[in-house]
């Protein structure tokens, strides 16, 4: 053997019988096979006779997407080896005849050594690309080249097998939804985010998407729960100055002076809020995942993680476009969601169409709008400058995983005091929104109204 093949890595320290073992193990047993399959090269085999058995294999399971039995094998090497040389066939043909329903001593140990060394291998290679993405800092890109080789072939989830697991499908399933703190809304959305879930609150600059963000912690925080905060436009200061308002009603340009009082107030609320505050585009999603660690060493295991807002993330890896990296973006934080086992929420900026609209609709994202594709939840808040003399507004619930959508809710909002509130049942009047002359005609006849009657009352209150 000459140096050459010495350098490549292979299996051949471990003998002849451990390949063959391997080999056999990779046809037998399907779960085995798609975990080693993530990180098997088939050159790791010494011997040539072994590679076009697991080569064979390999193309049986990518063409007819389903793994190979023994009587398929059989029909398999009747039909695929005439283009191997006579020696390469007659070794297949009698190694097959001598594992043919014969079982695998010590598979344990082959399995776990085989794996080990596999993945020790996709591990080097990683490190040996991430040598030139150091060479353009790329850290983020880095962490992630490393981390995904980490997680190859370690995997003991081979799925959910259709009757094996019949049981399963008739279990209650978890879903724990946190309140969004509005009542009309929690009826349509089985009562809130639930784990695993991502909710965009979308609006135009200065109609309040922070200020929403804030009501929804808040609304978290009254229900004991433990709420992660990211800012990434506001100080945390500043941030936390939004929750003593929404929490005990103290105007924001009266805080200082309600300084005792609001220190009693909030020393009730059973939730925990942490509040993380990062320069613009100065984090990642992998930065996030980094800090929640630290927390979960602390023993703060988040339930809410807001992030005011996605659009302010930096991507872990640069693309051409904006707008592929925005996507990237949404998909990971969904991702984070999902890993641990707890709801998001962000807000997207409109683009310029939805300055002046009465009602936004996700035509009007900014950028993306593959982003939305990913979200579980989506509303919108559109407030015409009448609306803010007003304190009024509209929510457009433009998607719904968990309900129905395209209905348009009347909102409270009274910025002064992170006060927003989406109309009770009663009062509501909700409308089915198609298109955006529809929406026009509908919000003209249904909201005039509305509004008349709320500027009465506010002048009989006088």
């Amino acid at each position: 053997m000459n140096k050459e093949n010495q350098e490549k890595p292979s299996f051949s320290k471990f003998g002849k019988d451990f390949q063959e073992s391997l080999c056999q193990l990779i046809l037998v047993d399907r779960p085995f096979a798609d975990q080693i399959m993530e990180v098997f090269d088939e050159n790791f085999l010494e011997l040539n006779y072994l590679r076009t058995f697991i080569r064979l294999i390999m193309e049986y399971r990518e063409k007819y997407r389903v793994h190979p039995s023994y009587k398929i094998m059989i029909s398999v090497l009747r039909s695929s080896l005439d283009e191997e040389d006579a020696a390469t066939q007659r070794q297949i043909r009698e190694y097959f005849a001598k594992i043919f329903k014969s079982d695998v001593a010590g598979g344990d140990y082959v399995k776990s050594t085989a794996l080990d060394f596999c993945r020790k291998q996709r591990l080097k290679e990683a490190m040996i690309r991430s040598v030139t993405l150091l060479q353009k800092s790329s850290f983020d890109e880095i962490s992630k080249v490393i981390n995904d080789a980490l997680v190859l072939g370690s995997d003991t989830n081979f799925g959910y097998d259709y009757l094996k697991d019949f049981e399963q499908r008739f279990e209650i399933k978890a879903r724990n939804p946190i309140s969004t703190g509005w009542d009309e809304i929690d009826d349509i959305s089985k009562q809130g985010l639930g784990k695993g879930e991502l909710g965009v609150v979308i609006a135009p600059t200065g109609a309040g998407k922070s200020m929403a963000l804030v009501h929804l912690g808040a609304a978290a925080l009254k229900k004991g729960k433990t709420v992660i905060h990211y800012t990434l436009e506001l100080a945390d200061t500043v941030v936390a100055g939004r929750y003593d308002s929404c929490l005990t009603g103290v105007p924001l340009d009266l805080l200082m002076q309600s300084k005792e009082q609001i220190y009693d107030e909030v020393q009730e609320i059973e939730g925990s809020l942490i509040v993380k505050e990062y320069p613009t585009k100065s984090a990642s999603t992998r930065t996030l995942m980094n800090h929640l660690e630290k927390l979960k060493v602390r023993g703060i295991v988040p339930d809410m993680i807001i992030v005011d807002y996605g659009d302010l993330l930096r991507p872990i890896s640069s693309q051409k476009e904006k707008r592929n990296e925005l996507e990237s973006i949404y998909e990971e934080m969904r991702g984070l969601a999902q890993h641990n086992e707890c709801c998001i929420w962000t807000a997207s900026q409109t683009n310029r169409s939805g300055l002046n609209a009465e009602v936004i609709t996700m035509e009007a994202i900014s950028e993306a709008f593959n982003k939305c594709f990913v979200a579980d939840f989506i509303c919108t808040i559109s407030r015409t400058v009448e609306d803010k003399q007003n304190n009024l507004g509209r929510m457009f619930v433009a998607k719904n995983r968990n309900g129905p959508d395209g209905i348009v809710f009347p909102l409270k909002m009274d910025t002064s005091r992170v006060l927003i509130e989406v109309a009770e049942s009663g009062g509501v009047e909700q409308a089915v929104v198609t298109t955006t002359r529809d929406q026009m005609d509908v919000l003209r006849e249904k909201y005039t109204k509305f509004v008349k009657d709320k500027n009465q009352r506010k002048e009989e209150s006088k």
